[in-house]
């Protein structure tokens, strides 16, 4: 393997997931940032916000690094277009975390009381789909060592079908929120309901990337 790298150029499976960490690191700071927006503590909130923007960043820098120097010549079971298609779904995760905390204390948002803890849980959840999209990237290096084939394909595999049904889970929890948040908008201000749906969207939009994360990735394992 190695000598296969220094025949067409390193490997860019580690930096791929060095990305991955950053995206999720950024977005795990969205629990925090949500906890002081319930609370009404927009001085933390700011905080918060200004913490994931700069991780978002130190994620993009990675992201361009990353495809500044992807070795054209360099040849294993996994494609440069598939890598770069890896890399965009999880850039979109981190601009996602990113655009929700600059949304949100940027109009000062705050949710009714009563679907707020519902709002966490799935939030929460959400990251949980992020984490496990990390894991599974995280397997990366012993695929391409195995040449994508024998135990560890099936171990990737059940990773992909975990993240399956943790996206299953937000898309149930969003219908469930939305649900809530219809049977309350007439006693709210429509533009504060209108950004409302929105910031519900985003949230479940991280989920979305997530799953298309592992979806990429089962793709590499059928070719």
């Amino acid at each position: 393997m190695s000598y296969i790298f220094d025949l067409f150029g390193k490997s860019p499976v580690s930096p791929l997931q060095q990305h991955m960490a950053k995206v999720q690191a950024c977005v795990a700071e969205l629990g925090p940032f949500f906890e002081a927006v319930r609370d009404g503590d927009w001085e933390r909130a700011e905080r918060q916000q200004r913490l994931i923007a700069e991780l978002e960043g130190e994620a993009d820098n990675l992201k361009k690094d990353l495809r500044l120097h992807l070795p054209k010549g360099w040849m294993m079971a996994m494609s440069r277009r598939d890598l770069l298609e890896v890399l965009a779904e999880q850039d979109r995760i981190a601009n996602k975390a990113k655009d929700i905390a600059g949304l949100i204390l940027g109009r000062h948002m705050g949710f009714p009381p009563e679907i707020m803890p519902h709002l966490i849980e799935f939030l929460n959840r959400c990251i949980d789909a992020s984490r496990q999209a990390q894991i599974a990237i995280d397997e990366l290096d012993e695929l391409v060592e195995t040449g994508f084939h024998g135990k560890e394909v099936q171990l990737v595999e059940s990773m992909i079908t975990r993240l399956d049904d943790i996206e299953g889970d937000t898309d149930a929890l969003q219908v469930q929120i939305r649900g809530m948040l219809f049977e309350r908008e007439k006693q709210l201000p429509p533009v504060d309901v209108m950004f409302m749906y929105r910031i519900i969207g985003w949230i479940g939009g991280l989920a979305d990337h997530a799953q298309r994360v592992g979806s990429k990735l089962q793709l590499m394992l059928a070719r």
